[in-house]
């Protein structure tokens, strides 16, 4: 009993010393001219930091093929950016914009844009103060389809401003995917300080996206050209990929003193069984492009680790705080087998999860070996990932160096690849 109790104090000081990281020490200076407000005509002709052995080469995206061992395996994320923002005029003439964050009914992204009569969405409201009552009506036409479309406020959520609102329309040859489609705005990120204009649709996506539902694009895949993976594939790198839908949360900068107040935003991720049997053959060479498919790929272990708790009905939510909260026994292979199982005796052919998972210095990375990443917000906890990555003390020496050599900030910026030291 005395073991157990002084077992419990270091794990109780272990998570305490975590949240209690001051996000000012991930702090930078980023001047605005240093953000990207455009991308490149040529996608893959953007800068490319390497950062391997605590050594930095400063080189360009089409490079990456020669910087991959052929053995490595490349996992990016196929989510597509929807057109989510939805704009309704009132007759006072005050403009309300929704901004579709999650569905809530149905939950399920494929099924919420094949609705043809109402669903129900999380959103962020717009001018909210002109909008205290009553619907919002907006008379739209689509292929020569006239339809009315009502927006009605059910009640407000429990994360931040956020408010669930029901969609209605009086046409069902009507999708609620053709509605954002016609009449939706692409949520490109505030930091830009511009409004959205007609070639963000092509060059806010990458050129593997093609599962609706981000809000925000998985930004380091928009370095990538159809030369580059085609010349990556001539070189022996595999490919994989996994789906997590970019919440608006990616964009919420860390406004406590210490993480440890920072409520991290809930998103949902979806792996095939091909892709974990691939991670599990690929071990020691894993490849995330982009924050986003380390978060996935990280969540995997957590989530294999619960299914091993609770094989029948496990619940498939990793929360932010978990990896950090007991000493995990299993291996990363035992931990993946686990979902094979679960997927196998389910008769699933993908694992459909959800994640809070929250990356900071300390994380034991037990997927992911290399990052190819963007340049990311000062106080973010994107730099606190990044920061987990590469070592506590080294982020600011990468962030130095591509200050000094002119590198381009932010989502539209520049690249890295980062390998993870042997340990």
């Amino acid at each position: 009993m005395h073991y157990i109790k002084y077992w419990l104090n270091i794990q109780k000081n272990k998570i305490m010393n975590i949240k209690e990281i001051r996000i000012e020490d991930f702090n930078y200076d980023l001047p605005d001219e240093r953000i990207a407000k455009y991308p490149l005509t040529e996608r893959d002709h953007s800068n490319l930091l390497h950062w391997k052995d605590g050594e930095i080469e400063q080189l360009h995206f089409y490079d990456l093929p020669d910087l991959l061992a052929n053995n490595d395996l490349l996992v990016y994320n196929n989510t597509k950016v929807i057109q989510a923002r939805l704009h309704f005029q009132k007759e006072t003439g005050a403009t309300i914009e929704i901004f579709c964050l999650e569905p809530h009914t149905p939950a399920d992204y494929n099924l919420v844009f094949q609705e043809n009569k109402s669903c129900v969405w999380k959103c962020l409201v717009g001018n909210s103060k002109k909008w205290k009552e009553g619907a919002l009506k907006q008379t739209m036409c689509i292929n020569d389809i006239l339809f009315e479309l009502q927006a009605i406020r059910v009640e407000s959520a429990n994360e931040g401003m956020s408010h669930l609102v029901r969609f209605e329309w009086d046409n069902e040859e009507i999708l609620f995917s053709d509605i954002l489609a016609h009449f939706g705005e692409l949520p490109i990120p505030p930091y830009l300080n511009r409004a959205t204009e007609e070639k963000d649709k092509e060059t806010y996506q990458t050129v593997y996206s093609k599962i609706d539902g981000s809000v925000a694009a998985p930004t380091a895949g928009l370095h990538f050209t159809m030369d580059v993976l085609r010349q990556l594939a001539l070189n022996g790198v595999r490919e994989d990929e996994v789906t997590l839908h970019v919440g608006a949360g990616t964009f919420q900068p860390v406004k406590s003193e210490e993480i440890g107040d920072h409520p991290m935003h809930r998103e949902i991720i979806s792996v095939s069984k091909s892709t974990i049997e691939d991670l599990i053959a690929s071990a020691g060479h894993i490849v995330a492009v982009g924050t986003t498919s380390v978060r996935t790929l990280e969540s995997l272990y957590y989530l294999g680790c619960r299914i091993a708790r609770n094989p029948e009905n496990p619940d498939l939510m990793v929360e932010q705080w978990e990896p950090y909260e007991n000493d995990y026994t299993l291996t990363t292979e035992e931990s993946l087998r686990e979902i094979i199982n679960y997927l196998d005796n389910n008769h699933l052919t993908a694992i459909d999860a959800a994640t809070r998972i929250m990356i900071v210095p300390s994380f034991k990375f037990r997927v992911v070996n290399k990052i190819i990443t963007n340049f990311h917000q000062p106080k973010s906890t994107l730099l606190l990932l990044i920061s987990a990555f590469v070592g506590i003390d080294r982020w600011r020496k990468i962030y130095n160096f591509a200050m000094d050599n002119g590198f381009r900030f932010l989502s539209y910026g520049d690249s890295s690849l980062l390998v993870k030291n042997e340990e």
